[in-house]
């Protein structure tokens, strides 16, 4: 597997890939890509998969090892949850997390922000759930640059209901539940990964290499799982309760 700057040709032939083994809903593992993309490619080659349906403005904000912030587009977008449903895949992920919709623009060139700065660009605060699979067997484990390609394994996202902002305070760590049937599958404090759920946002809006076109105005951005990556080994409704949020139920079929 080179470690070089894919040639046009390689770098087609890694995105056609990616798009036939998720439509097929396929698993492999990296070494089964000849050629892998670098960082410096792998936002390009990103937003050159086909996906189907309407492109929403919508976002998934990261962190790569390296620390470099990244995003990811959420694809397919639901807006509504009443009544809400996704396919649902063998080895598929759930994260619940707090999204925000920007009422203005954060331009590259007003960079360095603040974290006051990107709570007055934001317009409204959501809960939200997002699906996670991803066609490679070791995720990021292998090949950061070829997961990022694959969207950060995002296979859909339901917009839930809005909620105040104070669910944006770095300390705010309300009760989180997660029932499918009669069974719980999270019943604890819900927790961003770094304490703080804009921490993610704030570092790529202060990417100095990010495209003008991402936090945009009318933008959703989704900031990152409160409950880690839970597995789902079968589909069914969902049912998604966090303290003083109203609750919000999807469906996997």
């Amino acid at each position: 597997m080179t470690k070089t700057a894919l040639t046009e040709t390689e770098a087609d032939t890694v995105v056609r890939e990616l798009e036939r083994l998720r439509k097929g809903g396929d698993r492999v593992s990296t070494s089964h890509f000849a050629n892998l993309p670098d960082m410096a490619q792998s936002m390009n080659l990103q937003g050159r998969l086909d996906l189907e349906g309407s492109i929403e403005q919508a976002w998934k904000v990261a962190r790569s090892p390296d620390g470099v912030p990244v995003v990811a587009r959420l694809h397919p977008l639901i807006e509504k949850s009443a009544g809400a449903t996704l396919p649902w895949r063998k080895d598929m992920l759930l994260e619940i997390e707090i999204a925000v919709r920007l009422g203005k623009d954060l331009p590259v060139g007003a960079a360095p922000y603040q974290r006051s700065d990107i709570l007055e660009a934001i317009d409204t605060v959501h809960l939200g759930a997002e699906m996670v699979w991803t066609v490679l067997l070791e995720a990021g484990k292998v090949s950061f640059p070829l997961y990022l390609v694959d969207r950060l394994g995002n296979d859909g996202y339901v917009l839930g209901p809005e909620l105040g902002r104070e669910f944006l305070d770095a300390s705010s760590t309300p009760a989180l539940s997660i029932r499918t049937g009669s069974s719980s599958i999270f019943d604890a404090p819900a927790r961003h990964a770094t304490g703080d759920v804009l921490t993610w946002l704030l570092d790529y809006a202060n990417l100095a290499e990010r495209p003008e076109t991402v936090l945009k105005a009318g933008a959703l951005i989704t900031t990152g799982t409160l409950c880690g990556a839970i597995p789902l080994n079968e589909g069914g409704m969902f049912d998604i309760d966090m303290a003083g949020a109203p609750a919000f139920s999807f469906s996997l079929t």
